[in-house]
């Protein structure tokens, strides 16, 4: 035991020796890494399998009850400072290093097909490998210097990744709004974390918070300044996990590749704020106003963010909703104190987020050779549908993550989640609504995406471009075109075809992600392959459907010429298939179990070093904590029941329909305005477009006008003073005595007659204030 915590330097130092002899590889010798791309791959697999075995001996030896251990070395030591560096071995740790690196090898072995055609294939693994190691090195980290290095290097991955494919503008300019975004916070918890050290005189996070918590007990700090502190450290996690309202980075980081998309939302960079609350909450528990501000951040992000996810039709960007929902939900388990609800869930969120990403990938990554290569396209859910039927396993896989995380049993989630809720209305009412409504809207917006996604009938030769689509009616009532919002019914009987002559030929390159020519021009050359059945043009009125569009056809001459979507490669499926076993059974870590007359779980066990002074009751046997749970169930079961009704099982109804696109009386206003506000994002986006860039652009304006016709302007009015004053002194010199003689006596008169009047006038002033 010993042996392996001395060696734990072993997990963070792997995958960084993997991203730098790749990285190094691919600067130094580009062609010959280049062609050896496989063997990279491998090598950072490997060296992470090396990290995660590492990660999972070190959890078993927390689970039997081991101490907490540190292993430091100095670093800066003088008279006025001492600091040192190391690594801090605990449950919460060996909880977070299991997490990171289970899904981290999963993303990579999903990665190598997934990229497997993309020219940065050799560079992506570099990125990642180094993502990796930086967030295990930040879980590692026993002190604050050291965190924000880590969070730095995470910061920074996240950038290089998320702008993978910088040719794409989108892509690129997502990666900016995240840098940007996280700067913000990392600039709030750069000064709380000076904020602390004058305070407490320590870095070191344990000597800290006690130390902390010690001047407050005995009054010996200010409130203001503390609460202030602590407000300021939590600005960093606020950005890092997406809370409001920072929040605006999240849903455009799906510009990266999806597998970066799982890593992200799932093990590391989202999770990353969570762990930092916790790594603090022995500090942020002794100030009951920045425990309640968490609480509600946390509360309104999670309530905030399962609105807005109502009607996105990117599958992607629905599940990175999904995800500021769902730290929001852990973010307000740590505000209410409830240390132990909130690992839960970071736990079994990190394996159910993992497989859905994934799975949505599995499904883009298929839909691609079918819609084209443009995200507008292949991650727009109204040209998906029956996926289930072409991709049996993906759909299965992507089945088994839903209801986990819309709570329900005996899914991981539904225990974590449970929880939380239950906590909630212990804690507050009103914190109590909001998880609750929350839960609600987790059911219905999580099968709504699974069942206009697997289920249903397959939409994709439905398009023939955006301009002219075919029309159907909204969720809300409303009629919108197909291309903007999420949904088409198609009866049995009618269908329509789009024109496969290749027209996606004249898309810019700049709206494709960036993979090997071969594979588009493969899928290209099979769409160029089809006989032009029909020439279908849609309606010019978008609220109006037109009956050309749908033509009856024979089923013989659909199977034969349209394209359908096919089942990932076997590495793809591998990764679904293990991500699915922990969404099933990882959730059982926390469920109760009675051990000599003891009540007691395998998570209260681990988490016992860190929660023994949290006061958390663990005497609940299973059959109260199903009772409890049956409110959290209920909610979402019926939000699950609304979504079946609205999305479920239509191939029935006609399109061709008059539909109302005016909405009618309280409950239709409501639900248009509800719409609106979801597929806007709230509108916040807008805000902040208006305030910060509209407001920036308004204000250097301003100074730049300031600048070139106040500042700029005096000094040039100087300047042409002088030049005009020089230039008529000069004609005035024409080098006679004589001359400046007469112009000095004309010049003395003038001044003597100047006098003159002036002592007139003065005279008369005088005389005229005696009367």
């Amino acid at each position: 035991m010993e042996l392996l915590y001395k060696n734990i330097w072993i997990v963070p130092v792997c995958p960084f020796v993997a991203s730098m002899l790749v990285g190094f590889g691919l600067f130094f010798f580009p062609k010959a890494t280049k062609s050896l791309r496989r063997i990279c791959a491998i090598i950072s697999i490997f060296l992470l399998s090396i990290a995660m075995f590492i990660s999972f001996s070190i959890s078993w030896q927390q689970i039997r009850g081991n101490p907490i251990h540190q292993l430091l070395w100095s670093w800066v030591f003088n008279k006025n400072i001492s600091l040192q560096i190391g690594f801090l071995i605990d449950p919460l740790t060996s909880t977070m290093l299991v997490s990171v690196t289970s899904v981290g090898i999963l993303v990579m072995i999903y990665s190598d097909s997934y990229m497997s055609h993309d020219q940065g294939y050799v560079r992506f693994f570099s990125y990642l490998s180094l993502f990796t190691a930086s967030m295990l090195g930040l879980v590692l980290s026993p002190n604050l210097i050291q965190i924000y290095i880590f969070w730095e290097l995470v910061g920074m991955c996240s950038y290089l990744l998320i702008g993978f494919w910088f040719s794409r503008p989108s892509a690129a300019n997502a990666c900016q709004k995240a840098f940007v975004t996280n700067r913000v916070g990392d600039f709030g918890l750069l000064l709380g974390i000076l904020g602390i050290y004058w305070i407490t005189g320590s870095f070191d996070i344990h000597n800290l918070s006690e130390r902390f918590n010690e001047l407050i007990d005995s009054n010996r700090v200010n409130l203001l300044l503390a609460n202030t502190c602590a407000l300021l450290l939590f600005l960093g996690p606020a950005a890092k996990s997406a809370q409001f309202p920072l929040h605006v980075w999240l849903p455009d980081a799906t510009e990266g590749p999806t597998p970066i998309s799982a890593l992200i939302h799932a093990a590391t960079m989202v999770a990353a704020g969570i762990f930092f609350v916790a790594r603090m909450f022995n500090s942020f528990e002794a100030l009951p106003f920045t425990m309640n501000i968490i609480a509600w951040v946390g509360g309104i992000t999670a309530l905030l963010g399962a609105t807005i996810a109502l009607t996105q039709k990117d599958l992607k960007r629905g599940l990175a909703y999904s995800t500021m929902s769902q730290p929001g939900y852990m973010m307000l388990a740590l505000g209410i104190g409830s240390y132990r609800a909130a690992l839960f869930h970071l736990i079994t969120h990190a394996y159910s987020k993992a497989l859905l990403f994934l799975g949505s990938g599995s499904v883009i990554h298929s839909m691609e050779p079918i819609v084209g290569y443009s995200p507008e396209k292949s991650q727009n859910m109204s040209f998906m549908g029956g996926l289930r039927k072409y991709m049996p396993i993906t759909g299965t896989t992507f089945l088994l993550g839903t209801p986990s995380l819309c709570g329900i049993p005996p899914f991981a989630c539904f225990w974590s989640k449970d929880e939380i809720l239950v906590d909630s209305w212990i804690s507050s009412a009103s914190l109590g609504w909001i998880a609750w409504c929350t839960a609600g809207l987790t059911g219905f917006y999580m099968f709504r995406m699974y069942f206009v996604t697997p289920e249903g009938d397959f939409r994709g030769n439905l398009y023939k471009d955006t301009d002219k689509s075919v029309s159907y009616k909204s969720i809300w009532g409303n009629l919108q075109t197909l291309y903007d919002r999420d949904k088409v019914f198609l009866n049995d009987s009618y269908t329509s075809f789009s024109d496969q002559t290749g027209d996606s030929d004249e898309i810019p390159e700049n709206v494709f992600s960036p993979p090997e020519k071969r594979r588009r021009n493969k899928s290209l050359n099979r769409k160029k392959s089809f006989n032009v059945l029909l020439d279908v043009e849609g309606s010019d009125n978008p609220n109006e459907i037109s009956k050309d569009a749908f033509v009856p056809i024979n089923r013989e001459i659909r199977k034969e010429n349209l394209l359908y979507p096919k089942e990932s490669d076997n590495s793809m499926l591998f990764s679904l298939v293990f991500l699915a076993i922990p969404t099933l059974f990882i959730g059982f870590i926390g469920v109760p179990f009675s051990h000599e007359g003891i009540s007691s779980d395998l998570l209260s066990d681990l988490l016992a070093p860190l929660t023994d002074s949290f006061h958390k009751d663990n005497s609940e046997n299973l059959v109260d904590f199903f009772q409890k749970s049956i409110l959290s169930v209920s909610i979402a079961l019926g939000g699950i029941f609304i979504s079946s009704f609205i999305y479920g099982p239509v191939s029935s109804r006609d399109l061709r329909e008059e539909i109302d696109p005016k909405p009618k009386g309280f409950w239709g206003c409501f639900f248009k305005f509800l719409s609106n506000w979801s597929y806007y994002r709230g509108y916040i986006d807008n805000l902040y477009n208006v305030i910060f860039i509209e407001g920036t652009r308004t204000l250097s304006k301003s100074i730049c006008f300031f600048d070139q016709w106040i500042i700029d302007g005096i000094v040039n009015g100087i300047g042409i003073l002088s030049f005009f004053g020089g230039e008529g002194m000069r004609y005035g010199e024409g080098g006679r005595i004589s001359s400046y003689l007469f112009g000095l006596i004309i010049g003395n008169i003038l001044m003597l007659i100047i006098l003159i009047i002036k002592n007139d006038i003065l005279q008369s002033y005088e005389y005229f204030t005696m009367f």
